[in-house]
């Protein structure tokens, strides 16, 4: 994974699983092609002579135009944005990074960890994959890992639990 300017030097960073990616490419999917059904309903009751001067037809056509063209942006943003995504483990704190035009990285310390949840969604669960989800004293210091394989998330729950306890107990 490539080193960022924000990034502490020296880190051996953990990418999320590529299943993940094909989540995400179906999520957005079907989320662009409702956006488009929905963009183009003025210009079908347009071009069928439902809604006769409203809205304009130039509108009529620029709603599903920019309903398309909005879709495809993010559709070719979406590998990079999984890319994006990778945690690192320290000796006293997690980091977690994401984004691609904004970027993110997030220290969370062990010792304000709350809980650590592992969720899973249909799409996830057919996929074999999950998303870890961080919970400290704070809500703005929750973090979470999307896309990690079900063997990882389990196994960093267990190990973050452990580790948080540890250093809530002073050890």
């Amino acid at each position: 994974m490539r080193r960022e300017p924000i990034d502490p030097s020296g880190l051996e960073w953990s990418r999320v699983s590529p299943k993940y990616l094909r989540v995400r490419l179906l999520g957005w999917l079907i989320g662009s092609l409702v956006w488009l059904v929905v963009a183009s309903i003025p210009l079908v009751l347009r071009l069928t002579g439902v809604w006769d001067s409203f809205p304009p037809l130039p509108v009529a056509w620029a709603l599903p135009a920019i309903a398309l063209t909005s879709a495809i942006w993010r559709g070719l943003l979406l590998p990079r944005q999984v890319r994006a995504i990778g945690y690192a483990e320290r000796d006293d704190d997690l980091l977690v990074r994401q984004g691609v035009f904004f970027q993110r990285t997030m220290v969370v310390p062990y010792g304000r960890m709350q809980y650590v949840d592992v969720a899973v969604g249909p799409l996830e669960r057919a996929f074999g994959i999950c998303t870890l989800k961080l919970h400290t004293a704070s809500p703005a210091t929750n973090a979470f890992i999307p896309g990690l394989p079900t063997e990882e998330g389990t196994r960093l729950r267990e190990q973050l639990s452990a580790r948080g306890e540890a250093r809530l107990a002073g050890l």
